[in-house]
């Protein structure tokens, strides 16, 4: 392996300048540091992140906690952790991918008790998490890819859940829909206090009411059989449904199998919206769907900021809310004439 002393015979400099200028520990001059930086590329260096953790007491690994999901890890999911990935590597970090193994807690206290990261990156966040105030009491630094009921003081990166149901409710009202129903995640995943069904929810409700549409609670679903079962109760119910938006990928896909055996046809009887999927995941399906895209990319990098800079020092939280962004598939139509009152 290259050595910080090939480097510097490279560079014509002691290696204490080389160290500086790699490390940022004091300033170089900047011709120097140019220099330096060159003999590093030509020589393939690679810094000794053990090394450098043991004189500076910081590995610059942080620990993304990412609960897998249990269909596994979709393009939806993985954007999260590259946009993260990505952002902690422009500023010398890496991001260590952990997936939830076993009790939140215990987990937490193994990964921060061996040292090796820097700090934490929560994902999938409860309304009612633990983590948060485990992670204050140990003093590790954290910050949040989603939020809790109370997020005060804590760094946090989030869906704009009130912007992206207005964009959803004005999307099917402007094609001329006056109801609306959502099939959300499964209820196990509601009764814990998943955020983003939650808030997703309580969000599509009130801007459905604030635009003058009937909301219809269309129950849960995390699998083709539920999501086929979700559509033949919704309907058996409330016929006059002519819009609906569903969480959960796999459940769409029942919903789609479901209306075709009921004769309806997609968007000519049903108008179908994705929530939270990546466009990508919306092209799987036929036909296109509708999507409200999350900033998957765009809040894990904004997560890893947060995270770094408060790694940095002290200062007032930061706190973001990104709206998602409506994605117009093939699914969306005006209601049939006369399909509802």
């Amino acid at each position: 392996m290259t050595s910080l002393r090939d480097v510097a015979a490279r560079a014509q400099v002691a290696v204490s300048t080389v160290s500086a200028a790699l490390n940022g520990t004091r300033p170089v001059a900047a011709a120097t540091k140019l220099r330096i930086e060159q003999a590093a590329r030509e020589l393939g260096y690679r810094p000794n992140l053990l090394a450098r953790g043991l004189q500076s007491k910081r590995t610059r690994i942080l620990a993304l906690l990412f609960p897998a999901p249990s269909g596994g890890f979709g393009p939806t999911e993985m954007r999260f952790a590259t946009g993260a990935a990505e952002a902690a590597k422009e500023l010398g970090y890496h991001v260590l991918l952990s997936p939830e193994s076993a009790g939140p807690i215990e987990e937490l206290r193994h990964l921060t008790g061996l040292g090796l990261v820097d700090g934490v990156l929560l994902m999938e966040v409860r309304l009612d998490d633990e983590r948060p105030s485990f992670l204050t009491r140990a003093g590790v630094p954290f910050a949040m890819i989603g939020r809790t009921r109370e997020p005060d003081g804590i760094d946090y990166a989030d869906i704009d859940f009130a912007a992206t149901a207005r964009q959803a409710v004005a999307h099917v009202a402007g094609l001329g829909h006056r109801v609306l129903a959502f099939v959300n995640l499964p209820a196990a995943a509601f009764a814990a206090g998943y955020g983003p069904a939650v808030r997703a929810s309580a969000a599509l409700a009130a801007a459905a009411r604030e635009a003058g549409l009937a909301y219809v609670d269309g129950g849960h679903a995390g699998s083709p059989e539920e999501g086929a079962r979700a559509l033949d109760a919704l309907l058996d119910a409330r016929p006059d449904v002519t819009a609906l938006a569903v969480m959960d990928d796999r459940a769409a896909a029942g919903v789609l199998a479901a209306a075709a055996r009921r004769g309806l046809r997609v968007p000519d009887d049903l108008t179908l919206l994705l929530v939270l999927s990546s466009a990508r995941a919306a092209e799987m399906f036929h036909p296109r769907l509708t999507t409200l895209e999350p900033p998957s990319a765009e809040l894990g990098r904004l997560g890893a900021r947060m995270l770094i800079d408060r790694l940095g020092g002290g200062g007032p939280p930061r706190q973001r809310l990104v709206p998602c962004r409506l994605v117009t598939g093939d699914s969306s139509a005006p209601p049939r004439t006369g399909a509802a009152s």
